[in-house]
């Protein structure tokens, strides 16, 4: 601090900066993620599956469901129109074929359900059809999509 000036200037303005208060805030800062960061980064160890491409094996009894853009959605190639009417298609789908595996006394394999979806559908559709083919009893429900051309999956 100086208490007077040398050249008597006493009403000039001051033109240095207090860096002491910016110092200060910045050490605090620091510290302060210095603590938080190693808290947030810390995850549960995980073994994730690797990503292959397997073609799909399409049986006779497997279901296609196919939901468009515009949220319509299609049992083959059939329009359903209401959530019910696809529970119920499910149901009945499911019993007939159940009742066709124990005629012919085989081990009995559930049917799974494999939906195409528009790539601009919105999420909601395809969750509802996702939901009402599990109410109905299905257990193995998957998608169908299109790989990208050229594109070979390798296991790591």
């Amino acid at each position: 601090m100086s208490v007077g000036s040398s050249d008597g200037d006493e009403n000039a303005p001051m033109n240095e900066i207090n860096t002491t208060p910016l110092v200060d805030v910045m050490l605090v800062l620091l510290i302060i993620f210095l603590i938080t960061v190693p808290v947030v980064i810390q995850t549960v160890p995980l073994t994730l599956p690797t990503v292959t491409n397997l073609p799909t094996t399409t049986k006779p009894e497997n279901v296609l469901i196919s939901v468009d853009s515009n949220c319509e959605t299609y049992w083959g190639q059939t329009l359903v129109t209401t959530k019910q009417e696809l529970l119920d298609r499910g149901v009945r789908a499911l019993k007939d074929e159940i009742a066709r595996q124990e005629a012919l006394g085989s081990k009995i394999e559930l049917p799974e359900v494999h939906i195409r979806g528009d790539k601009d559908v919105a999420y909601r559709c395809v969750g509802g059809v996702v939901f009402t083919m599990q109410r109905a009893g299905f257990l193995k429900v998957g998608f169908i999509s299109e790989p990208v051309a050229g594109y070979v999956t390798r296991d790591f």
